[in-house]
């Protein structure tokens, strides 16, 4: 295939790829209430919507609440696992490791059903916190596989020569190895905020009677019809991302997280 045929093959795949969310930004943007595409006038009010009208804003506050509690608990959880994981080199820790990973691995609505059933059972069913702890759980394997990935990419010969100074297990964390992981760290809790912002199985059957989120909003809203606010919620969720993962790619190592191997590794 040649360059060129190569360029215009790879141009139709994008532009495949991209028609739903092309579709979804012309409805947005619809001057009347309506899911016409082209659209039909031009208006930005229907995004304005999400920050004027109390509702949608409610919920919009309750999503970053919930996304920035859960992925500031979830990074939490995930580092003392990632630097146990790290020091013990053990056939046995990898049993932790495993359990870190299987919340996320397990079908959503399986997680949601256990979570449910728990909270249910020990009488916290329907309070705010408890999404908090439930995303948290369900998310961790995000900044556990990207911490110890920075921890795995970290010379322990620097660790051993700070020890050989004098340096305690707490100085070497703080002055060695926060700032050499500090970027996987950041990139773990980045995934874990996107997609707690996004999910809406674990929300709805934890709290989703007593606090909507913009997904459960947008599902609860169906029930009534259909406005453009819906699809500005979405460009809105879409564009965050894109900003969170392109600063991601930026500032840290993308082609690592995305399991690429460096150099020294070839």
């Amino acid at each position: 295939m040649t360059g060129a045929l190569s360029k215009i093959y790879f141009s139709l795949i994008g532009l495949f790829l991209a028609l739903p969310m092309i579709v979804v930004l012309g409805v947005s943007v619809n001057a009347k209430q309506t899911l016409a595409f082209p659209p039909k006038g031009f208006s930005l009010s229907w995004y304005g919507e999400i920050f004027l009208n109390p509702e949608w804003r409610n919920a919009l506050l309750a999503s970053l609440t919930l996304a920035l509690l859960s992925a500031a608990l979830a990074v939490a959880i995930a580092l003392p696992l990632a630097w146990f994981l790290w020091r013990r080199v053990a056939p046995w820790a990898n049993i932790f490791q495993l359990l870190g990973i299987a919340p996320f691995t397990l079908p959503p609505v399986i997680t949601a059903l256990g979570l449910l059933t728990f909270w249910a059972a020990t009488g916290f069913y329907g309070q705010p916190w408890t999404a908090v702890v439930s995303h948290a759980i369900f998310f961790v394997t995000l900044p556990l596989v990207t911490l110890s990935l920075g921890f795995t990419a970290i010379d322990r010969s620097l660790v051993e020569a700070a020890a050989t100074m004098g340096a305690d297990d707490r100085t070497i964390f703080r002055t060695v190895i926060l700032p050499l992981i500090l970027p996987y760290l950041v990139s773990g809790y980045a995934f874990a905020f996107v997609l707690s912002l996004n999910e809406y199985i674990v929300a709805y059957m934890t709290v989703g009677f007593t606090m909507e989120t913009l997904p459960i909003k947008i599902f609860n809203a169906l029930r009534y019809g259909y406005t453009p606010t819906m699809a500005s919620v979405t460009i809105l969720f879409v564009a965050t991302a894109a900003i969170i993962f392109s600063l991601v790619a930026r500032f840290g190592d993308l082609p690592k997280l995305l399991g690429a191997m460096s150099s020294d590794d070839t």
